[in-house]
């Protein structure tokens, strides 16, 4: 919560006038929150913004709640399969994604963004757009350490942290 009211405070810094910004959030309870804490930083309305389905965090069906560790239990060799491939391993169970779908559905995402816009999501979402935007090789977008309290920005074609 700190975090998201820090960012929100170094928004409000760096976006002069964000009435000509879109405000969009991943529909997650946690992401919900983060932007409107990030919001009333910025002293607007914590309500004026919009969800987004296509900004959920990869799904990892069967697996989805389970740490690392119960999954290595359950399932060695799929885990193991997962470590020698992780963008295109695809977890077992109905919605399951891997990063190379998810990129297909971040991509689609991409192309509805029409002007400057402030987006609250997740980590496999920041790890495809890097993949997608600035060309990073699937297995290091994959593998890439991804840290809270950072914002990104994309100008120029560009994805970089700011924060």
């Amino acid at each position: 919560r700190g975090q998201a009211d820090g960012n929100g405070k170094a928004l409000k810094n760096i976006i002069p006038d964000p009435q000509n910004y879109n405000f969009i959030s991943s529909p997650l309870k946690r992401t919900r929150e983060t932007m409107e804490r990030i919001r009333v930083g910025m002293g607007l309305d914590p309500a004026a913004y919009r969800l987004d389905p296509q900004l959920l965090e990869v799904h990892f069906g069967d697996w989805q709640g389970f740490t690392i560790k119960e999954i290595s239990m359950m399932s060695p060799e799929l885990l193991d399969a997962r470590h020698k491939d992780k963008w295109n391993f695809l977890p077992p169970g109905k919605g399951a994604e891997s990063y190379a779908l998810l990129a297909v559905r971040i991509e689609k995402w991409l192309r509805t963004v029409d002007r400057q816009t402030v987006c609250v999501t997740h980590g496999g979402v920041i790890r495809v757009l890097f993949h997608i935007v600035n060309g990073m090789a699937p297995k290091d977008a994959a593998e890439a350490e991804i840290v809270q309290d950072r914002v990104l920005r994309m100008e120029e074609g560009v994805l970089g942290w700011v924060r």
